[in-house]
């Protein structure tokens, strides 16, 4: 009985932080946008992501890979 008197006033203490982070993240915009994240993943970049100098390495080891067999 006597765990009962710090859990539930712990318990209502968690649920307030909750709540009040909730109502700040509403406050703060982060709600404002929900389809735009959905949208940029469908969004084709047309930078490659691999350098210029990476791709030549590449290419010459596929090179001995095969010269090799």
């Amino acid at each position: 009985m006597s765990t009962l008197y710090l859990l539930i006033p712990l318990a209502a203490i968690l649920v307030i932080i909750a709540i009040a982070l909730f109502l700040w993240s509403i406050k703060s915009g982060q709600f404002e946008d929900m389809e735009g994240p959905g949208f940029r993943i469908l969004m084709d970049d047309d930078e490659d992501l691999i350098p210029d100098d990476a791709k030549v390495k590449k290419k010459d080891s596929d090179k001995k890979d095969t010269e090799g067999n």
